[in-house]
């Protein structure tokens, strides 16, 4: 068992008691006048950066420092730190939601509009009926939850409450991180620290209303488990308990494994690590992970898997195809690139307080081995797959657990066993407990405070790209209300809200995913290439045109089209005859191919 070395209190007496709630709720105070004072009508490419009230900064600011002088502060009781991170989350997490009038994010839309699907059809489809689409129906554990959710509560659709998943899956993550590193120490100070840069340095944006979301957590979940259940201590304890506790994580593999392609993958992989250690070099989470995955992949995934299968193989050792980023996934913008630039430099920071507490914190180095292993065996995946050029972030998020873990540790006085504190007290020796003065304190408060700021560019910097004003909802609807089976929508990209929205009868074209060479035909000759892509529809059926705010956010922000060259498209649809304007208004165009005169009447 490990502690951390006591720190005098820093307010003496019965007020110490009480004072930290004062920074706790002057920060919530500061956040609540922030939100409500903050005008996301008109976002730069800061995204939300720019456009949050500067009583948001200082509201984050006081809650870090507050946070920081109560953990580190032995007669603490944990409760302060837990309302710390709950007021973290509410802060990093519910903003959005508070802020902007509709969910962010086109991939969340995509999501909802495969629940109604799933609503409408009463069950999962083949690709003969839903095209490329049908590998949602091959994963569908947690459309069928959500689908099944509406139900339970009686509301229209997944809209109506997937703006606040970020917050919901941010605390699903909660209690299963605090069984993690209480496996490893029972020091408030290095859990909770640990927690705190865990969220902090969560980044990534997986937390949206995603599969994804929710099979993260169920992996650290399998992972609290083993770490706590399948140890050598466990084990010795008796059989029959160690069989519930296979139920338990067989239960929780099932619903990652019918949810999501890639987690089953890292968990995998984070077992094996496991099993290096003598302490958990038990097979049967291993095995039952592998059996369980192989079972789907051969069965309910061979579809899709037997099509993808031989990019797979070619992707695999190509490291860096791997982790390059392609045409329009490269930063444009002096926003878009101060963005990425904070994203890689706090999570390059976490990894370098992670790399100094494993060589500062020798107890913590041989006690939380395991969780050292976990934070490393997710690195080989570079070598497995691109996963669309996103393998890089996934990476680092299934690091997080133990980096988090061991970059607390650096910024925290050194760790000494309790047996070592009880022989120095039996010998009448006076140790220098931790480093006192500036460095002790103010160091990693500026460590600490750096971070939390630093997470709001790297998670909202971009949402001029991701956020869909009510305008641009309503366009959008208005088409896919009026479009006829059949139709087609032809879009520059697929960055807009409901872009999905009825995909089992609407057909879609993205042209800017197209071969370079025939987006520059597009740019040259807009009207006559789009007229001429668009002409194969036949009637009842329509071919539309649609380009509004978000493709043009998406397209400039990632070095696709600049905001000029769409212009120039739109405007030569608009003076063209071939086209007709159905609908427009602040957020987008909406633009039908006439087919013929009697099709006009």
């Amino acid at each position: 068992m490990t502690d951390l070395s006591d720190l005098p209190p820093v307010w003496p007496g019965r007020r110490a008691l009480a004072w930290p709630g004062v920074p706790l709720f002057a920060a919530l105070a500061l956040w609540a006048y922030a939100v409500r004072h903050t005008d996301v009508s008109r976002l730069d490419d800061y995204g939300l950066v720019t456009a949050l009230h500067p009583t948001f900064w200082a509201g984050l600011a006081v809650l870090t420092t507050g946070f920081w002088f109560t953990v580190r502060d032995p007669r603490r009781r944990g409760g302060w730190a837990a309302a710390y991170v709950l007021g973290l989350l509410v802060m990093e997490r519910a903003t959005q939601a508070v802020v902007y009038p509709t969910p962010l994010y086109a991939w969340a839309w995509k999501h909802e509009a495969v629940i109604d699907h799933l609503l409408t059809a009463g069950g999962l489809q083949t690709a003969d009926q839903v095209g490329d689409m049908a590998v949602y129906d091959q994963w569908p554990g947690f459309f069928a939850a959500q689908a099944a959710l509406v139900r339970l509560l009686g509301v229209d659709s997944t809209a109506m409450f997937m703006a606040w998943w970020p917050l919901a899956s941010s605390l699903m993550l909660l209690l299963p991180l605090l069984l993690i590193y209480r496996t490893f120490t029972e020091d408030r100070r290095l859990i909770w620290t640990a927690v705190w840069l865990f969220y902090v340095a969560n980044w990534v944006g997986q937390d949206y209303f995603s599969p994804q979301s929710v099979a993260y957590a169920l992996h650290v979940g399998v992972l609290a488990v083993v770490l706590r259940r399948f140890g050598r201590s466990a084990v010795r304890r008796g059989q029959p308990r160690q069989a519930v506790w296979t139920v338990v994580i067989t239960v929780l593999l099932v619903a990652i494994v019918i949810s999501h392609q890639l987690t089953p993958g890292m968990l995998v992989v984070c077992l094996l690590a496991l099993c290096l250690s003598r302490r958990y070099r038990d097979w049967v989470p291993v095995v039952t992970t592998v059996v369980i995955f192989l079972a789907w992949c051969l069965t309910a995934a061979l579809p899709f898997l037997s099509a993808a299968m031989p990019d797979m193989i070619r992707s695999i050792g190509d490291v860096g195809a791997n982790v390059e980023t392609g045409y329009g996934a490269t930063p444009t913008g002096t926003g878009a690139i101060a963005t990425s630039w904070a994203a890689r430099l706090l999570s390059g920071s976490v990894l370098l307080l992670a790399a100094l507490g494993v060589l500062r914190q020798r107890v913590l180095r041989h006690r939380a081995r395991p969780l050292l292993l976990i934070a490393a065996a997710p690195l080989p995946m570079f070598a497995a797959s691109s996963y669309g050029s996103e393998m890089i972030f996934r990476v680092l998020l299934f690091m997080l657990p133990g980096a988090a873990f061991f970059a607390a540790a650096a910024l925290l006085p050194k760790v000494r066993t309790l047996a070592a504190d009880a022989a120095a007290r039996e010998a009448g020796s006076r140790q220098a407990a931790s480093p006192k003065g500036p460095l002790g304190v103010w160091l990693p408060l500026a460590a600490l405070l750096g971070g939390t700021l630093a997470f709001v560019p790297a998670y909202s910097g971009k949402d001029r790209i991701n956020y869909f004003p009510p305008q641009e909802v309503a366009l959008v609807r208005q088409l896919f209300d009026q479009a006829p089976d059949g139709s087609l929508v032809v879009a520059a990209n697929r960055n807009y809200p409901l872009a999905y929205d009825s995909y089992w009868s609407v057909d879609h074209y993205w042209f800017l995913d197209d071969a370079r060479s025939h987006v520059d035909r597009i740019v040259r000759k807009p009207a006559a290439t789009l007229a001429s892509d668009m002409a194969g529809v036949e009637r009842p059926a329509r071919a539309y045109f649609l380009l509004t705010q978000g493709q043009l956010a998406n397209s400039e922000m990632n070095g696709q089209l600049t905001k000029a060259q769409l212009d120039r498209v739109r405007k030569s649809v608009a003076a063209s005859p071939r086209f007709r304007l159905v609908a427009q208004n602040s957020a987008g165009w909406l633009y039908v191919l006439k087919q013929s005169e009697g099709a006009e009447r």
